[in-house]
């Protein structure tokens, strides 16, 4: 199918021009989402506390000390990834944002294989967001330590934590599956609950340990804690896993878009809110973990972490306390995750693209939700937990592939906005327009080819160092072959059965149905575009 051309100019009442026809949606999803729920969803997703607490120490054994510099280089990256974002938001506000930005761009085809590996990453992302719940119940309560008992090892590389994990995180996958299918409304509450504690757990986390400093800031610019032998760049590159597992998500905002009051002009807005702000906190807790921590060669800070200095430097009543709040950001991280993830089914499955899309496709008319679209998404993330169950070893290689995928996701937007910049270059590569206030839609005008670019380079060089066949990383092992190979093999057979659907799917409609398969040009029959109130 012959890739659609991007249109410029403005509409008679003043809309933006997106496509030759309107967006061709009936607006089925309930407009519940304001301006903090939008910025919550992305925030929630990237959730420094949940994500820096359960990846600092396998960060610091990776690299050290000085790992924390990988945090501002992946920050630096992703933000040129959030502009584009943003500007792609502004003009097609639309759940589904990766799919269906990569489709208009690029044509159905790669849209649709786009949209498959996101679905996947982010299936695989809930599941690793749930284990996180391992990193922090216990150390509130040893009561949590359900598996093996309160004196059991907790840590998710041993057979105890490993087991327990996969049995909190499912228990917390069927919390966040019903507040799922209640409502956006409730859904929205509870995100907006999790981000306030977020926000408040880290500035008080930030400051409590500033003020029990062990050493200066100047411990970042040695590699104290690093254990291996040989050059350090391969250890840095191996410990930026951290920081590029944090730093994702951030489109959340994007894949609420119809369910957000005024999203032309609000989407853009808390797409680079929410990394921005998680940038700059998760730095200051970084630099304040490593700052505060007792000691950086007895191997404790490796082994357990943020929670360890919290209880080790505030004691176990204020330590524990602070946990909560991590307990609280890890249910809201699960919680955007999933939701997220729905909404990326639903949107593919409206347009008949995946299998069982009826059902998947459908819309509760009491919830105004996918239902099972949600419930098919906490489904998927308990099983990966529960393959999971016997073999410790894959948990971190979880948290590597599932965002590799999603890296492989964002590329496929950003690499065919850069083709369409370049093309139209001379009309300014993306249609304008006003937002619902009158005003421009967001826009990185001249700087768009230079920005986009910049971009598409750093995703393809962390899209190669996440999936890099590291023992560290793959097989803790050290001699599962198929395990330090589990990435390429993953996302390989993941390509292979999408392929193998996407053209049965294409020789049923052509042969059987006799009719062109989905696009985004030719909306369904009585369909009514996308409402936005005024």
């Amino acid at each position: 199918m012959s890739r659609p051309e991007i249109p410029r100019g403005q509409s008679p009442d003043g809309g933006v021009t997106t496509l030759a026809a309107p967006l061709g949606y009936q607006q089925e999803l309930r407009r519940g989402v304001g301006g903090f729920a939008s910025f919550a969803a992305g925030f929630s997703f990237v959730s420094i506390l949940t994500t820096v607490f359960q990846l600092f120490g396998l960060g610091y054994g990776l690299g050290g000390a000085a790992f924390f510099w990988t945090w501002p280089l992946v920050f630096a990256g992703q933000l040129l990834v959030a502009l584009c974002f943003a500007e792609l938001a502004a003009r097609w506000p639309i759940s589904g944002a990766v799919y269906q930005w990569s489709s208009r761009l690029a044509g159905t085809t790669v849209g649709w294989f786009v949209g498959w590996i996101m679905i996947i990453g982010q299936v695989l992302t809930v599941a690793a967001a749930a284990i996180a719940a391992q990193a922090v119940l216990p150390g509130i309560w040893s009561g949590f330590q359900i598996v093996g008992g309160p004196g059991a090892d907790p840590s998710v590389g041993s057979p105890t934590g490993a087991q327990n994990a996969v049995l909190l995180g499912c228990v917390l996958l069927v919390i966040t599956t019903v507040v799922n299918i209640l409502g956006i409304r409730q859904m929205a509450a509870a995100t907006s609950f999790g981000v306030t504690v977020e926000i408040i757990g880290v500035v008080a986390l930030v400051l409590a340990l500033f003020f029990l400093p062990e050493r200066g800031p100047q411990v970042v610019v040695h590699d104290t804690g690093w254990a291996g032998h040989g050059g350090y760049a391969g250890a840095f590159l191996a410990s930026s896993l951290m920081a590029a597992y944090v730093m994702v998500g951030f489109d959340s905002a994007g894949e609420l878009a119809e369910e957000t009051r005024s999203p032309r002009r609000t989407t853009p807005r808390t797409i680079l809110r929410a990394l921005v702000t998680s940038g700059v906190g998760g730095a200051l807790l970084i630099l304040a973990g490593l700052m505060a921590a007792r000691s950086l060669a007895d191997g404790k800070l490796a082994a357990g972490g943020l929670s360890w200095v919290l209880t080790d430097r505030l004691g176990g009543v204020l330590g524990r306390l602070l946990l909560c709040c991590v307990a609280v950001a890890v249910f809201a991280c699960t919680l955007a995750v999933q939701t997220s993830g729905a909404r990326m089914m639903y949107s593919m499955a409206r347009e008949g693209a995946l299998p069982f899309h009826r059902r998947l496709g459908k819309v509760s008319a009491r919830t105004g939700t996918p239902v099972t679209a949600s419930i098919v998404v906490g489904a998927g993330a308990a099983i990966a937990l529960l393959v999971d169950v016997r073999q410790s070893a894959i948990f971190t290689a979880l948290s590597s592939l599932c965002i590799a995928m999603l890296y492989l996701a964002y590329l496929g937007v950003t690499l065919p906005l850069l083709v369409a910049r370049i093309r139209h270059r001379g009309a300014g590569g993306l249609p304008r327009g006003v937002d619902e206030t009158g005003r421009p839609l967001f826009s990185l005008g001249r700087w768009g080819v230079a920005v986009n670019a910049a971009a598409v380079l750093y995703q393809a060089g962390m899209t190669l160092n996440l999936i890099w066949p590291r023992p560290e990383i793959y097989d803790l092992t050290g001699d599962t072959w198929w395990l330090r190979w589990s990435a390429l093999l993953f996302i390989g057979l993941s390509l292979a059965a999408g392929a193998v659907y996407f053209v049965a799917r294409r020789l049923h409609r052509r042969i059987e149905l006799r009719h062109v398969p989905h696009t985004h040009t030719e909306p369904p029959a009585g369909a009514r575009p996308v409402a936005e109130p005024a």
